[in-house]
């Protein structure tokens, strides 16, 4: 039986390639939870950042540094009342934070987090992965149309508006890094694993590429995903204001925490993309320049280091915690959240495992530099007027992306004209 169950592991460690239903299932739990405990996470750093930022504490009273916040304001969110306006339609009202929130999960299924971590290799993962996305302004139109409410309709409608607007230059940038995958074979790829090795073949990160089209390029879709996500300085469809809350004005409870899990988890999407087709995926910094057993031993200790870091943290808050007996639950709770950290690091130290999560890691580090960008963002941009909005849509950020497009293009057939030339002449 052991015999049998390791050979069917040894055949189908690869879900997408092999065709394992099973681990394509175990992958998609995986995610799935991965994701809502990354929604958690960004919800108490997103507040404890930008309290820093601000010369403030941010969540401190639920749990030691309010670790505990984010889950007693989940619990208030499913025991709220959940009200839905007389007037709405409510197969429609019901139906679109479920489209908006799968729209954003779907996406994950052609994100690699490592050569095998994925739940499928599509040949047609970039277009899957754009028409997906795409999908969650359908969402949100029906979430401001079935309210029956004139300021969730026009939140929706400029939603939208934006989101329609900047995938137009999203998607030319994403057609500049699929050109530069077939500078090597000749052949281009629409496979998100196959545009990394594309550029582990290529020997650099695609936003290095042709520079500087690569880093205009990235430039570019940085911008345009931003916008995608109503983010700030982009939230025009949260522009309190004006609009209240934007398209999910008449929702509360557990369906507007679905909203909430979507936004968040099409940022980690499209932060997912970015460093997929630019920063070189699940692939360690400078693989070529510092090459060799001994450099990529030394870079395999960092995920324990990683842990370790943050566990001392944790023990310097703990002892910087006030001494008074209504803080010594927060304390040792502090306390006993940096041992387990710690020990996540000890774990992570042995050689199996050491060498096993060095791809997962180093994807999921650059997604949390993208992450703290969109805090960094909230708490330093004011807010774009529609107007300037629509006009770094479509007046600067469009003719910037086409011509990427055609001057990537153009660089690229040149070392094959010039041969052609060449050879003519001879």
């Amino acid at each position: 039986m052991l015999d049998a169950i390791k050979s069917y592991l040894s055949t189908n460690m690869t879900p997408g390639e092999a065709g394992s239903m099973f681990w394509a299932t175990i992958y998609i739990l995986l995610i799935t939870i991965g994701v809502s405990l990354a929604v958690i996470s960004m919800n108490w750093l997103e507040r404890k950042i930008l309290a820093h930022m601000q010369i403030r504490l941010g969540p401190m009273r639920v749990g030691p540094h309010g670790l505990l916040q984010p889950f007693a304001d989940a619990l208030k969110l499913l025991i709220k009342e959940d009200i839905i306006p007389e007037e709405a339609d409510k197969l429609v009202f019901w139906m679109a934070p479920v489209i908006v929130t799968m729209a954003a999960f779907t996406t994950f299924l052609v994100v690699p987090f490592g050569p095998t971590h994925a739940v499928t290799d599509m040949n047609i993962g970039v277009l899957f992965m754009l028409g997906v996305s795409s999908l969650g302004v359908l969402g949100i139109i029906t979430a401001g149309w079935a309210s029956n409410s004139h300021y969730p309709l026009m939140g929706s409608l400029r939603s939208s508006a934006q989101m329609v607007s900047y995938e137009i230059a999203m998607g030319f940038a994403i057609v500049s890094a699929v050109l530069m995958t077939s500078l090597q074979t000749g052949t281009g790829t629409l496979s998100m694993i196959g545009i990394v090795q594309a550029q582990n073949a290529q020997q650099t990160w695609f936003i290095f590429k042709f520079f500087p089209l690569g880093l205009i390029a990235f430039g570019v879709f940085a911008i345009a995903m931003v916008a995608e996500t109503n983010r700030a300085p982009f939230d025009l469809p949260e522009a309190e204001s004006e609009l209240v809350a934007g398209f999910h004005t008449e929702y509360s409870g557990f369906r507007w925490s679905l909203f909430f899990l979507a936004e968040y988890s099409a940022m980690l999407a499209v932060s997912s993309i970015a460093v997929t087709l630019w920063l070189g995926g699940w692939l360690r910094p400078f693989p070529n320049l510092l090459g060799g057993p001994t450099w990529d031993l030394a870079f395999s200790f960092v995920p324990a280091l990683s842990f370790f870091v943050l566990a001392g943290l944790c023990l310097l808050g703990t002892i910087r915690m006030p001494k008074i007996p209504q803080m010594r639950i927060q304390t040792q709770g502090l306390a006993w959240f940096g041992g387990l950290l710690g020990f996540t690091g000890l774990v992570l130290l042995a050689p199996g495992v050491r060498e096993r999560v060095q791809d997962i890691f180093w994807f999921t580090f650059k997604v949390a530099f993208f992450m703290y960008l969109y805090i960094w963002y909230r708490g330093t941009f004011p807010r774009y007027r529609f107007d300037q909005l629509m006009r770094v849509g479509w007046k600067v950020l469009l003719p910037i992306g086409l011509g990427v497009l055609i001057a990537t293009a153009v660089w690229g057939l040149l070392p094959q004209l010039s041969s052609s030339v060449v050879g003519v002449l001879q």
